[in-house]
């Protein structure tokens, strides 16, 4: 049987999907609110392949929580952990941590004990290295500087992906893929404040501001699909990026306006003004006590320039990604 953790996020839910329609094996997937069912099952509606929703099982279960955990892999033989949590307000350090490492060590654990056969963790490009000397790209060779000042999610990420590697030193296959930003379609009664659907959202009510920095993006369905082909082969110990393409924020923000026919972003948002606004916001956050709507590392990487590789997953599995302008226009439609 294979079990999925995360499984009413953008990943796990198309993952769901995906090996309901493809697997060979019985899937279970793990939930901590029963009404984001709701959202997994409108996501099944909306590719018109509801009848596939029956054949998930679905147990309710914390990736925190061990009792919940001992019944959640009774006769698994795979684990897809897509669980994880996403946040880059440093009020949420020891929330990154606990979820994303011991979370994570927690599943480890499990897959050990219960002699699973193969894990695939779900990672993030904020896990990777930097560029060495001579490297025109970032690619999974590059190293992890601990001196550089990264944000607590991409710690608490790097983290997991420790958990993972010692998951494999104690015997245990892995494969780790770490996707860029992940576009996916809007769904009714999925969290749409949360991911790539807060961003789209946000652009589509209007976004008159750029940066000129660069990211990597890629389309939900890429990488449940090289998920899964990494799963059936013989592939293990390894990390993959997972990133379609490179593009400007400038790029896509106007990509997604003029799809939604909006008015493209006109403005070239300056360092200094985001971190005159991040000084306001920190200063807010303490007096009114609210939450940090943006931090000096996510201002950081609104500038950053750094081109991200992804030549190894496409010589492993011959892969060919779907066009991030096709994607997206696609992901219009679902709204």
């Amino acid at each position: 049987m294979i079990l999925v953790t995360g499984s009413t996020g953008l990943v796990g839910s198309h993952l769901v999907l995906h090996l309901a329609e493809n697997a060979n094996l019985p899937v279970r997937a793990i939930y901590r609110d029963e009404s984001q069912i709701e959202g997994v099952k409108s996501l099944f509606a909306s590719y018109g392949k509801i009848e596939l929703f029956a054949a998930i099982s679905w147990v309710n279960a914390d990736i925190l929580d061990i009792p919940s955990l001992e019944i959640a892999f009774q006769d698994i033989t795979k684990v897809y952990h897509c669980a994880g949590q996403i946040s880059f307000d440093p009020n949420d350090e020891n929330l990154l941590r606990k979820t994303n490492i011991e979370g994570t060590a927690n599943i480890v654990n499990f897959c050990i004990d219960k002699n699973v056969v193969k894990l695939c963790h779900v990672s993030s490009i904020a896990a990777l290295g930097t560029l060495s000397p001579g490297q025109s790209q970032i690619d999974e060779t590059c190293g992890w500087n601990p001196d550089l000042h990264h944000s607590d999610y991409a710690l608490s990420k790097y983290g997991a992906e420790m958990e993972v590697w010692r998951g494999q030193q104690e015997g245990l296959q892995v494969v780790i893929v770490n996707p860029g930003i992940i576009l996916g379609p809007y769904v009714k009664n999925r969290n749409s404040k949360q991911g790539s659907s807060a961003f789209v959202h946000r652009i589509k009510r209007g976004m008159p501001f750029y940066t000129n920095g660069i990211t990597g993006y890629v389309g939900v369905w890429d990488v449940v699909k090289i998920m899964c082909a990494l799963m059936e082969s013989s592939i293990h110990g390894e990390r993959f990026i997972v990133v379609a393409e490179n593009r400007t924020f400038e790029d896509i923000i106007s990509t997604i306006a003029n799809a939604f026919h909006r008015k493209p972003p006109q403005f070239n948002a300056k360092k200094w003004m985001l971190l005159a606004y991040w000084r306001l916001d920190q200063l807010c956050s303490i007096l009114l006590r609210t939450k940090r709507k943006i931090t000096r590392v996510g201002i950081q990487s609104l500038y950053n320039k750094d081109q991200i590789a992804n030549t190894k997953i496409k010589n492993a599995l011959s892969y060919e990604f779907e066009s991030i302008d096709t994607y997206i226009q696609s992901i219009i439609a679902t709204y």
